[in-house]
């Protein structure tokens, strides 16, 4: 809770409409919400669920597809195993592994075909193992990924669930 209370007095100072350099009534408003939500424990917990379930959702949404074995869907696979690692880091920088185990899971893809793939993007140095046996993107990685614009805006902001 501190956090999120030092965090939004940071936004709000920064983006308030009285702020002549910086000030954004869109934004503000925007974090005043965000606050209301995060801070309230009721409404943080339906967030929560909501936002892992929509999480949940696009990631099996963009591994899903043709199961048959092309360029196109290996390219998809990788990109959707850089998505899944970014995503991770951003929400805990110092604990960004994700295992096999869960891989499997949110892409629905089988151990033997995500081997080859994870073994790819370790060669090209975009991905690394973690000490807890999982695997984490690196800064190489979060460059391609940025670079080949699959994170938007949406992906940054939490508007969807904060009502």
């Amino acid at each position: 809770m501190e956090t999120i209370e030092r965090i939004y007095r940071l936004l709000a100072k920064r983006y308030h409409p009285d702020n002549n350099k910086t000030g954004s009534v869109e934004k503000f408003e925007n974090i005043t919400k965000a606050y209301k939500t995060l801070s309230n424990p009721e409404k943080r917990a339906a967030y929560d669920v909501n936002y892992e379930k929509e999480t949940n959702h696009r990631w099996k949404t963009v591994s899903k597809g043709d199961k048959s074995i092309d360029f196109g869907t290996d390219r998809q696979i990788r990109r959707t195993i850089l998505y899944i690692l970014y995503h991770k880091r951003k929400e805990a920088p110092l604990e960004a592994g994700v295992g096999t185990w869960q891989l499997e899971h949110l892409m629905e893809w089988p151990e033997k075909t995500l081997e080859f793939h994870i073994w790819y993007l370790k060669e090209k140095g975009w991905i690394e193992g973690t000490d807890a046996g999982g695997f984490a993107i690196t800064v190489n990685g979060v460059d391609e990924i940025e670079e080949d614009g699959i994170i938007t805006a949406k992906d940054r902001l939490l508007t969807e669930f904060i009502k």
